[in-house]
Order: C-alpha cells, then sequence, then structure tokens
C-alpha cells in the first residue's frame, strides 16, 4: 500500500525523514432486450475493468422512461443491455439490471446515477469479470460541456487518491451512449465513469467493510485517517462525516481490531466548484471554494508525516489533471483546478500557513 499501517517506528520525524518513511512503507506494503450467451472477451484476462486506463465506449440500452421515475420511494430493478467492442474486435452483449441510487444527483440530475447488477458466469468472460454483483455507475448529470466537465474532475479526484493510497475506490472512465428500448427518447453519448464495489475493494485490501454508525474520528487507524482529512482539505471537500458514514466507507482488518477510512462521492468540492454545491451551515465557510479542515488535531511533526505523501505525488497529480485535456477537459478547468492545489501546496510547505489551517481550531 502506498499509505498504510507502517508508522511508529518514524512517527515524529520531519518532511524528509517523512518522506523516507513512506518509500519505506510503499515497499511493504430474463430480459425483454436478452441477448445469446455472451461471447468471451479476448482481452479480459488482461485488461480488467479497473486495471485499464483508457476510457471504456460502450452502448447501454433499457427503458429509460422507467428508470427516471424511480426518482423516490421503493426502487426496484430495470433490465437493461450493455454492449462494447473490444480492442481485438470481440462484440460483446451483457444483460443487466439498473437500479437508481444516490441522493441529490438523484433527485436533481436528468441521468440519476445508476447501479449495474451483472450475473456473475456472464459477465466472468468479459470486462467486468470479478466485478461482484454490481458496480456504480456514476452519470454526467446534465448535457453540455460544463457538466462534462463536472463528471471528468470527479473522476479526477478519485484517480488522485489512488496515487496517494491503495485503500481508496478505483474508477474506470466510460463514454456511454444511452438508447432507449422504446424508442421514445434520442440516443445521446455523455461520460461515465465506474466506481468498485465496496465489498471488491475491501476484499482488495484484504478488509471487511464494517457497517456501524457512531464511529469517531479518534477510533480509526490514525495515519489513514489523517490522510483522509488532509485529502478532503487538499479538494476543498466538506460533504463528509466518519461517525454518520457520510461518503465515508469503513473498513476493518481480519481481526476486527483496527478500522479504516476511504471516503469518496466528490461532486461537492471546492476544486469542481459546482453551482449546486453549498457548505454545511454550521461551518465557518461561506462557500466550497474555501477550505476548512475537518480531522483530528495533530502535531506539527505528524502533520509532517502526512503532508509528505502530497509533496511526493504533486507532479503524478498535475500531470494527471493535464492528461485529461485529451479526453475533453477544458484546459480552463484544468488550470483552475491546479491553481486551487497550488494553494494547498503553499500551505503545507508554509509553518505558518500550516500552523493557521491545521492546528488553530482543529477537532480536539
Amino acid at each position: 500500500m502506498t499509505f498504510d499501517r507502517v508508522r511508529r517506528g518514524c512517527g515524529a520525524a520531519l518532511t524528509a525523514v517523512a518522506a523516507m518513511c513512506v518509500a519505506t512503507r510503499a515497499a511493504v506494503t430474463q430480459n425483454p432486450q436478452s441477448t445469446a450467451a455472451a461471447p468471451a472477451d479476448s482481452t479480459s484476462g488482461k485488461a480488467r475493468l479497473f486495471d485499464a486506463g483508457e476510457p471504456l465506449a460502450l452502448t447501454l440500452k433499457a427503458d429509460f422512461g422507467a428508470i427516471f421515475k424511480q426518482r423516490s420511494g421503493t426502487k426496484r430493478d430495470v433490465p437493461g443491455v450493455i454492449s462494447y467492442v473490444t480492442g481485438s474486435g470481440d462484440s460483446i452483449a451483457l444483460d443487466v439490471q439498473l437500479r437508481t441510487r444516490g441522493h441529490f444527483r438523484l433527485a436533481n440530475c436528468q441521468y440519476p446515477p445508476l447501479k449495474v447488477g451483472f450475473d456473475r458466469e456472464r459477465a466472468a468472460k468479459t470486462v467486468f469479470a470479478h466485478q461482484g454483483n454490481s458496480v456504480k455507475l456514476v452519470v454526467q448529470c446534465r448535457g453540455g460541456q460544463t457538466y462534462a466537465n463536472y463528471l471528468l474532475e470527479e473522476y479526477l479526484i478519485y484517480r488522485t487518491y489512488n496515487l496517494l493510497t491503495d485503500l481508496s475506490f478505483r474508477v474506470r472512465l466510460a463514454r456511454v451512449t444511452y438508447l432507449d428500448a422504446n424508442g421514445k427518447r434520442e440516443s445521446e453519448t455523455r461520460y461515465g465513469f465506474f466506481v468498485e464495489d465496496d465489498d471488491r475493494m475491501a476484499r482488495r485490501n484484504h478488509t471487511n467493510v464494517l457497517e456501524r454508525k457512531g464511529v469517531s474520528q479518534t477510533e480509526l487507524e490514525p495515519d489513514q485517517m489523517g490522510l483522509t482529512a488532509v485529502f478532503e482539505y487538499m479538494i476543498g471537500n466538506t460533504d463528509w462525516a466518519v461517525s454518520a458514514l457520510h461518503n465515508i466507507v469503513l473498513l476493518s482488518d481480519s481481526v476486527g481490531t483496527t478500522v479504516y477510512p476511504v471516503p469518496y462521492d466528490f461532486d461537492w468540492s471546492g476544486v469542481i466548484w459546482p453551482p449546486y454545491a453549498r457548505p454545511d451551515p454550521s461551518l465557518t465557510i461561506h462557500t466550497v471554494r474555501e477550505r476548512t479542515f475537518r480531522g483530528t488535531c495533530r502535531t506539527p511533526q505528524d502533520l509532517a508525516f502526512l503532508f509528505a505523501p502530497f509533496n511526493a505525488r504533486k507532479d503524478a497529480i498535475y500531470t494527471l489533471y493535464r492528461d485529461m485535456e485529451k479526453e475533453g477537459l477544458e484546459a480552463k478547468r484544468v488550470e483552475q483546478a491546479l491553481e486551487y492545489y497550488d494553494e494547498f501546496y503553499k500551505t503545507i510547505n508554509d509553518k505558518a500557513r500550516t500552523q493557521s489551517a491545521f492546528i488553530r481550531g482543529c477537532q480536539g
């Protein structure tokens, strides 16, 4: 793992020594559109869903009128078909079950977020092999370049966190063409991205999902909790809470003695700054663009240790953003994001700014 578990032997180090600690740790760690049985994807053994970086072009056919009606109350599965063509020319079609999910975006977006359910046996020889029974699909909320930017930037936040720790959700960008099974809506193609299933992410990290509310930050593994809190500060996100399991998944180790937080759902982040995002009224900030640290109090030495992986990955993070221009993210949005991150890096590398942002007014 990039930032996990092995810390106590070098916990009091300053930034330079902390970077050495990080390097040491890195070294350790039945359907109306039913199709025939899906043909084998000859590339599936080489490039499973989250093992490849290039966007996955696919078509999703379903009764979207029925899906759009499921905004509240009891939700039911709606049958559909996902199809795509592999790099080697194989045509793959899979029967799936679609269900709406989410809260704010479910109520406010033209296309709601989806959970895509698979038959494991039929998906076994496709790009969706070994992903459990379902994966989440984050979709572009509305049409137009502005909302395409928001989608791509949230995808980049997940990818950024992947650079910092394996205790994170993997994602895969997709260009999704929506086909209405009843022919009542015109087809359209938008960006989306798949998010790794909770249980699959937990198994990959040799842990189990802990569905228990009321857990405080102080009860979690301190290094991972610190990394999560600093990352949320970096992206300007305050829309999370450990005790309420709000946009946080908890993972427990095999013996149940150590618990780790994993954040998700970043669309209200200041680095994106969508028009619908508002900070909690109980906070002392007026817009999501303003940062506030919501982690527990740390010593300067602890903070230096927590900041080290961010400094070590800075170039990789900035490259990640700049490379997204070729996928359609507007250059002005890239520069806006990197200017926002520049302020973060100025803060964590300046003693006075660190004192002001992370030590004064921290949470106990």
